[in-house]
């Protein structure tokens, strides 16, 4: 449309400010995990940190205000490729005020030592894959570590690292929502400043999806699901956390930047295999193959895998839908102004269905989510997206 095509010509993207690194290497792969991962492949690392430096290199050390570094397990690297690669990251970028600078990890993976490396070049934030406290539930998961194991290093991380946060899953198989309170309140009783919680989703070619099609894993109950995701917005709430986007709550002061950067369409560098980046209208996606990525770069071609530019249109509509699982809403109007969108009549239908069944609501001059229509965020944003 001629709109379109004006706001087309018109349009100045957002310069990036934000970077996420991909560490691939995991001790292993859980049964859950679709991400871009290798288990036993320790032989890669150093030729992998050599690859992602010379992806790297190719920026001109760009100013960045949040790092984000994530896996895999960023903390799997042994500690003097662990040290080079934050190395890495400072070189290749310029720091700007008060950088989050954020690192994944394992509880089985920590120790004092890896912690001081993290310290020692300046990461202030720690998430950790903790998923549940549950013995039973954590085996269930494949994961390598125990309840205990990952409380002890919570409190141990939080001794040298002012932001903590971690991750838990809900609706495992047969887990009850009296199952899951018990991991709220436990995660709830340690020094952690934000929590981001995830229904169990089972993804085609995972190895729980094999199980689950073969009828050894089951599908927690719909009206369970529910029952578990209100009972951490309840008790995240009565512990102080601000439920703040539909899966993360957070201690005042301790949004995830990173995060919101990537919600408000503000664009980013990624590097590492797989990684997904959005510079100048351009989103890009390297090959997810750790052997691909690393034979690429050694031999001087481009990582990229996907490669698709953004219209304004595009642009617009995927903030709104982003935004939108913000709980404090979104200000449709502003992403107007900003991308020469009329969004409110491109979107017409998304936002008068949605108000319709009262899953949309605008107050302050934002347009959010009813506590109803938090239920049915994916189906509101997927509106937005056309």
């Amino acid at each position: 449309m001629a709109v379109e095509a004006m706001a087309a010509a018109s349009f100045v993207w957002p310069t990036p400010r934000s970077v996420y690194l991909h560490v691939p290497f995991c001790r292993h792969r859980c049964g859950y995990c679709n991400f871009s991962v290798v288990a036993d492949r320790d032989d890669l690392i150093d030729r992998y940190l050599d690859a992602i430096d010379c992806e790297l290199a190719s920026l001109d050390r760009p100013v960045v205000n949040t790092v984000f570094i994530g896996g895999g397990t960023p903390t799997h690297l042994p500690p003097v490729a662990l040290s080079k690669l934050l190395a890495i990251a400072k070189q290749r970028f310029q720091f700007e005020g008060d950088v989050e600078f954020s690192t994944e990890a394992n509880p089985e993976d920590i120790t004092a030592e890896k912690l001081d490396c993290l310290v020692h070049h300046g990461v202030n934030r720690i998430s950790l894959g903790v998923q549940s406290f549950n013995d039973d539930k954590l085996r269930l998961l494949e994961r390598g570590h125990t309840g205990g194991r990952a409380a002890a290093m919570i409190e141990l991380a939080a001794s040298r690292i002012p932001n903590v946060s971690i991750d838990l899953i809900f609706a495992a198989p047969g887990e009850t929502t009296e199952q899951w309170q018990q991991d709220l309140s436990t995660a709830l009783s340690l020094p952690i400043q934000h929590i981001s919680t995830y229904a169990l989703t089972f993804e085609k070619g995972t190895s729980f999806w094999s199980r689950l099609s073969r009828g050894d894993l089951s599908t927690t109950d719909e009206a369970i699901e529910v029952e578990m995701y209100q009972a951490g917005r309840r008790m995240t709430a009565e512990a102080g956390l601000s439920h703040y986007e539909i899966s993360n709550f957070a201690r005042a002061g301790h949004r995830c930047r990173h995060n919101l950067a990537y919600w408000d369409g503000q664009g980013w560098y990624a590097a590492g295999p797989g990684a997904a980046r959005f510079v100048g209208g351009r989103r890009e996606v390297n090959h997810r193959s750790t052997t691909t990525y690393i034979k690429r770069m050694e031999s001087g071609q481009t990582p990229t895998a996907e490669s698709e530019l953004i219209s304004p249109l595009q642009c617009a509509r995927e903030r709104a839908a982003f935004g939108v699982r913000l709980i404090d809403g979104v200000d449709i109007d502003a992403i107007g102004r900003e991308t020469g969108i009329p969004i409110r009549e491109a979107c017409s239908d998304a936002i008068a269905g949605s108000f319709a069944e009262g899953l949309l609501e605008e107050a302050g001059g934002r347009m959010r989510l009813t506590d109803r229509g938090v239920l049915f965020a994916d189906t509101v944003a997927s509106r937005f997206l056309g």
